[in-house]
């Protein structure tokens, strides 16, 4: 039999969602892509939804996570400060050491 922990982290400042996992899909999708709207079809949800995210992470970010660039020829996109960036290498590293203890934990499971 085959067990395994479940989990899903996310840091919170002031009662509101600083990052999760949804937030660093979109915050890496602006990177991949350099648009708003481009990360959130990526993603398959709305713009509005995305923006409520982005939003919701610049509100609740020490600095702001992205900078709008304005529309030229080819149009506005958005893409990572280097804060940004900073935070979704602190998630992801943190995400991955979680998953490394709770495997470790699970071993007094396995053991009984």
């Amino acid at each position: 039999m085959g067990y395994k922990i479940k989990s899903r982290i996310w840091i919170e400042s002031d009662n509101n969602v600083l990052l999760g996992e949804g937030r660093v899909h979109l915050l890496k999708a602006i990177d991949d892509t350099g648009s708003l709207s481009k990360a959130a079809k990526s993603l398959k949800i709305s713009y509005k939804k995305a923006w409520q995210l982005l939003d919701s992470v610049n509100k609740s970010a020490k600095k702001p996570v992205t900078i709008n660039i304005i529309g030229g020829k080819g149009g506005g996109g958005a893409e990572l400060t280097e804060y940004g960036k900073s935070l979704i290498e602190a998630f992801d590293e943190i995400n991955k050491n979680c998953w490394k203890f709770l495997d470790e934990q699970l071993e007094k499971i396995k053991s009984l």
